[in-house]
Order: structure tokens, then C-alpha cells, then sequence
């Protein structure tokens, strides 16, 4: 089997993307993605990582890059883009943001339109859109509280979300009475 159709099948379960990660974890050096990229067999979007343009550009396509692209296995989805992905809010972020843990240092080139934010995020905390790990709703409202989004979107987000059950009474209450205290 050829690099490119292992690193292939990674990059089904990810919207096209793989990483460098993904082909040191197969065996691949760095040099023989590099060469697959120099000879147009796979694109390289950012420092490390690249996409196969055989895969459709899917919704989630932007999202996974933005989590793949800070090269961190515990980045998710969070705050703003979060509230809207999860359906909460009318909220349309213009940027793309994501969590990665407290001392997690992004240095890397091509992550326009991603905002990194630190936080040490409980498995709690954790959930899943699109296959691509994403805060759960309650904790996605509580950073829309400190990062200060506007309270009519945090405010239809908590109703939204205790509407749909995906957070609690008691949950609600500390997020309003939070949100009241941001005032």
C-alpha cells in the first residue's frame, strides 16, 4: 500500500484533511509528504496539514482544519462558533474558534480566521459535532458569558438550550445568574 493511499483512508474520517501527525502515527516521514504536496498528489494548507482535493469541500471542512490545525489531539470547537454550531444563538462568529489546553502555544503559520483560546476542558465538558470534538452546550454558553458575547445571544442561548433539555435547571440558573453578574 502506497503512502498516499493510507494517509487516504485518515483523511475520509476527516474531511479530506491529514496531518503531519497523522503520518508519523503510519509510519510516513515528513519528506514523503512534503514530496506528495511538491508533486500535487495532496495540498498543502497550512504547517502541517493537507488535504486530498478528491474529498468534497463539506460545512465542516473549515471546522476540522481549524482543530487540526493547531496540531493539538485536545483541541475542540468552542465559545462563539460553538453556540452556533450547536444551534443556540443567532449568532455568525466571523472567525472560527477553538480550545486547546492552559500553556498550549500555537506557533504555526496559516491558522487566518482561528482564535485560539486556553482552557483545560474536563471530558464533561466535551462532545461532538460532525465528528469533530466541540464543547457541550453548557460549557460553550459559560464562554460566551466571560468572552462577553452580547447578552440577547447568550440569553437565547440558555433558553434554548434548557428548551432542548441539554442543560439542566440548576445549570440554567448559575449560567443567568452569571450572565446578570457580566451586566
Amino acid at each position: 500500500m502506497t503512502a498516499r493511499t493510507e494517509l487516504m483512508a485518515i483523511a475520509a474520517e476527516q474531511d479530506g484533511y491529514v496531518t503531519l501527525d497523522d503520518a508519523r502515527a503510519l509510519g510516513i516521514a515528513a519528506r514523503d509528504l512534503q514530496q506528495l504536496a511538491y508533486r500535487g498528489k495532496i495540498m498543502r494548507e497550512a504547517t502541517g496539514v493537507y488535504r486530498f482535493e478528491e474529498f468534497p469541500v463539506t460545512r465542516a471542512a473549515s471546522f476540522r482544519f481549524a482543530v487540526l490545525w493547531t496540531g493539538r489531539p485536545e483541541a475542540a470547537l468552542s465559545h462563539d462558533t460553538a453556540l452556533s454550531l450547536l444551534e443556540l444563538s443567532d449568532i455568525n462568529p466571523p472567525k472560527t474558534h477553538v480550545t486547546v489546553g492552559v500553556g498550549e502555544r500555537i506557533r504555526r503559520a496559516g491558522g487566518v480566521g482561528i482564535v485560539v483560546h486556553n482552557e483545560d476542558l474536563a471530558s464533561k465538558d466535551l462532545g461532538w459535532w460532525e465528528g469533530i470534538r466541540c464543547v457541550k452546550p453548557y460549557t460553550a454558553i459559560r464562554q460566551a458569558i466571560d468572552t462577553h458575547v452580547p447578552f440577547q445571544l447568550v440569553n437565547q442561548a440558555i433558553g434554548e438550550a434548557r428548551a432542548r433539555g441539554s442543560i439542566t435547571d440548576a445549570e440554567q440558573v448559575t449560567l443567568r445568574s452569571r450572565l446578570e453578574g457580566e451586566r
